[in-house]
């Protein structure tokens, strides 16, 4: 497999904030802004669909390092918008630069690697720890 990927391949994507997305459903009670843990969600999807069309049909990529600062909270009903950006590229190896916007200010940067894979293999791999 040759890595088709470019440094420089940007990707964006907005989504709403919901109830379901707020810390408070995920257990810290009083807290009605989107979650941490739903973030890192939205920057993982992100990345995906960054990479997606350059991927063959057999290859998947898989996340394995976040560097998250979550700076500012954002409330139910705001727009969150998140952009990636491949930074470098190392074999199977891809570094995104990412940063998060809501509606009035940056609620988050860092950076995100992901790991180009063969579907078939992984599948063998994790058959065999099944076993």
């Amino acid at each position: 497999m040759a890595v088709r990927v470019d440094i420089g391949r940007k990707y964006q994507s907005q989504t709403r904030v919901e109830e379901w997305m707020t810390a408070e459903k995920a257990g810290n009670k009083g807290v009605d802004v989107l979650s941490t843990p739903m973030l890192l969600q939205l920057i993982e999807e992100a990345a995906v669909n960054c990479l997606a069309p350059v991927l063959d049909a057999d290859e998947v990529s898989l996340g394995a390092y976040v560097d998250l600062t979550h700076l500012a909270p954002t409330p139910v009903g705001f727009i969150i918008r998140t952009e990636v950006e491949v930074i470098a590229i190392d074999g199977r190896r891809v570094n995104f630069a990412f940063a998060s916007f809501d509606e009035r200010e940056k609620i988050a940067e860092g950076m995100h690697e992901r790991y180009i894979i063969d579907k078939t293999r992984f599948r063998k791999n994790l058959d065999e720890k099944l076993t």
